[in-house]
């Protein structure tokens, strides 16, 4: 059989808004309306859906590289760099899109200091890590989704729960919570005869979608369980051969949404990797290509670049479903290792 992948302390209780998609929820979440002018950073090593939702609203975009120990957003030389731009009276973001890429959480901390020091907004990308957290230090037993203004979520159909497509936004805060809906109902002034005072949008996820979503979320427990499983699995399968492993950050409880690897680039190219697998029947695929490698961002301002552009140069996903068996587990394992052992 053909295996497949398909502040710190806030309230607990959040209003919680069903879209149609997650690119909608980041783009409705982030800007609320259209915003000219405005400056977002957002990550550069993810898929082009976070950076499509800041355009959409007209906004500017500030590309942020990842860092190694988690692969995602270097928050860190974010932080460093707003506070030199402040110093030198320099333009700032206003909203930081950090995107928790691959199930595993971001670090956060140095985001919520600039949010404290300079009323940065922060609109947290947990379409892939629903379910991750933080585990250590001063964010433990937080959930990703939960620490900014906005938290925003994917149920596409290849997500741990679906509902077959969309998406959902979360925010503590209710005058937040009642503009995203309003303008995800076509901006409709209620109790008016067809009165709409704005631009809006028809991103309703339908009850029937978000029933589905419902009984998936029954489900959500045992699918991350079964994902951390996979991912142990193939941390003692894989050791031997010559691959960097996915990141496991001791103050992080991630989800391994896709279990992604690197290979070592003196002994085989990612592209030829994948195509042995494909060979045997595994399907893996090439991770993302860096949003400054995409022709519509690649002018855009950025912040370095080289660790997304070595994640993506390198970079596999193996077959991650919860649904993968041992044996096709072991079988991905296998070839693996005879892709990577195969001269030439």
């Amino acid at each position: 059989m053909r295996a497949r992948v398909r502040g710190v302390h806030r309230r607990q209780v959040r209003s919680r808004l069903r879209q149609r998609n997650s690119r909608a929820a980041r783009g409705l979440a982030g800007c609320r309306s259209r915003a000219p002018g405005r400056l977002v950073a957002v990550s550069d090593f993810t898929f082009i859906a976070s950076v499509n939702a800041i355009r959409y609203t007209g906004a500017d975009v500030l590309l942020v590289d990842s860092e190694p120990r988690t692969w995602n957003m270097d928050t860190e030389m974010l932080r460093d760099h707003v506070v030199r731009r402040a110093t030198r009276g320099g333009r700032l973001p206003d909203i930081v899109e950090v995107v928790h890429a691959l199930g595993h959480p971001a670090d956060l901390e140095p985001l919520l200091e600039l949010r404290e020091r300079f009323g940065i907004r922060i609109v947290e990308d947990a379409a892939e890590s629903l379910g991750a957290g933080w585990s250590g230090g001063p964010l433990s037993g937080r959930q990703t989704g939960t620490l900014g203004e906005f938290g925003c979520y994917s149920f596409n159909g290849n997500k741990i729960i679906t509902t077959g497509a969309g998406g959902m936004i979360t925010t503590d805060d209710p005058d937040d919570a009642a503009r995203a809906k309003h303008l995800t109902t076509q901006a409709k002034v209620q109790a008016s005869s067809y009165l709409h005072d704005d631009v809006g949008y028809n991103y309703r996820l339908s009850n029937l979608s978000a029933a589905l979503g419902v009984a998936q979320l029954e489900q959500l427990p045992g699918r991350i369980h079964r994902k951390r499983q996979i991912a142990r699995h193939y941390a003692e399968q894989l050791r031997e051969l010559p691959l960097t492993l996915p990141p496991h950050a001791q103050w992080a409880d991630p989800t391994f949404w896709l279990y992604s690897v690197l290979v070592d680039p003196s002994r085989s190219e990612p592209e030829t990797v994948v195509a042995r697998l494909a060979a045997d029947g595994v399907e893996a695929r090439l991770v993302w290509r860096p949003m400054h490698r995409q022709p519509p961002y690649a002018t855009a301002d950025r912040l370095n670049g080289s660790i997304a552009d070595r994640l993506h140069d390198l970079g596999i996903s193996l077959p991650s479903s919860a649904h993968l068996t041992t044996e096709q587990q072991r079988r991905v394992s296998a070839g693996l290792s005879a892709a990577l052992t195969v001269p030439g």
